[in-house]
């Protein structure tokens, strides 16, 4: 059973990457593109919140709890299912501490940028005309 909910919690793992990740190239692809969503204040506050969460926690020195969760429920001598192993391959490289505080850095001054060149509007009111 914990194999399963730690299963369950690198996938939502991967999913946060993949949002965190991903979310830029969809902005800059959508501001081109003219897609009304990327726009959406609430969608690019929770971007810019979890990389900045990231990137201070990198600086603090803190292991992400999402790993520290998924470690305690496999324990030390469990193997990982299939989709566990691949996404671990995919998701966590074997560098020095420092590498990952500059990439998490300059990926948060990145979404800072682009909050900035591309910014988010406020929802039009419902009802009043544009």
């Amino acid at each position: 059973m914990s194999a399963l909910l730690a299963d369950a919690l690198l996938l939502a793992h991967f999913a946060f990457v993949l949002f965190v990740v991903g979310s830029v190239p969809l902005i800059w692809m959508g501001a081109w593109a003219g897609w009304r969503w990327i726009r959406n204040r609430a969608y690019r506050l929770a971007h810019l919140a979890a990389i900045l969460f990231v990137a201070a926690e990198s600086l603090l020195g803190m292991m992400c709890p999402l790993t520290v969760w998924e470690d305690m429920l496999r324990g030390v001598h469990q193997d990982r299912s299939f989709v566990a192993r691949w996404m671990h391959r995919v998701m966590f490289f074997d560098f020095p501490e420092h590498a990952f505080l500059t990439a998490y850095a300059a990926f948060a001054l990145l979404v800072a940028v682009t909050y900035w060149l591309i910014p988010p509007r406020r929802a039009a009111r419902r009802g009043s005309a544009a």
